[in-house]
């Protein structure tokens, strides 16, 4: 294979581009020996259906990364439209007793949290993780899903959230 000698984009182009790319919004929760754990996350995607895995991506630096550098488990919860104060409080730089405090949560079967109204919730055991540049790419083979009635999505796509719905797209 013939190797080329690219340089990368700079770092805001490339934000600036990823900007555009629309995502669901989901919160990734563990539970730790000294209690919950959970943050906002794009960066959620699915891998393989034999066997069931997703991934998540989360920021080395991020307060709550210690915890799950140590889970054996991790749950995704994806997020309906209801849910966009949760996101950013999952998302700032909120204590995690203030972030559990809102929303309703429920122990899932491996005891990480999982949001009781999530739009889907995924409990995974971590089967890999791995480093590339700021963040930890972890892999998950799914457990258990939950799924609740509802329908819209809270997106995230230029910089705001949009709700999506089956049939329209409402901007927020």
């Amino acid at each position: 294979m013939m190797m080329h000698d690219f340089q990368t984009v700079e770092s805001t182009d490339f934000r600036n581009g990823m900007s555009r790319l629309g995502a669901a919004v989901n919160i990734v929760t563990t539970r730790a020996a000294d209690g919950p754990f959970g943050f906002t996350a794009s960066a959620v995607c699915s891998v393989s259906d034999a066997p069931a895995t997703l991934l998540a991506c989360i920021n080395r630096t991020s307060s709550c990364f210690p915890a799950f550098e140590r889970a054996r488990f991790f749950c995704v919860n994806t997020l309906s439209p209801s849910h966009e104060s949760l996101s950013n409080l999952f998302g700032g730089k909120t204590s995690m007793a203030e972030r559990f405090s809102a929303g309703r949560w429920m122990e899932g079967k491996t005891d990480a949290p999982v949001l009781e109204d999530a739009l889907v919730s995924f409990e995974c055991e971590l089967t890999r993780a791995f480093d590339e540049g700021t963040h930890r790419v972890l892999f998950g083979r799914v457990i258990s899903v939950r799924r609740s009635d509802q329908e819209a999505a809270l997106l995230y796509c230029s910089r705001r959230y949009v709700a999506w719905n089956n049939s329209q797209v409402l901007h927020r």
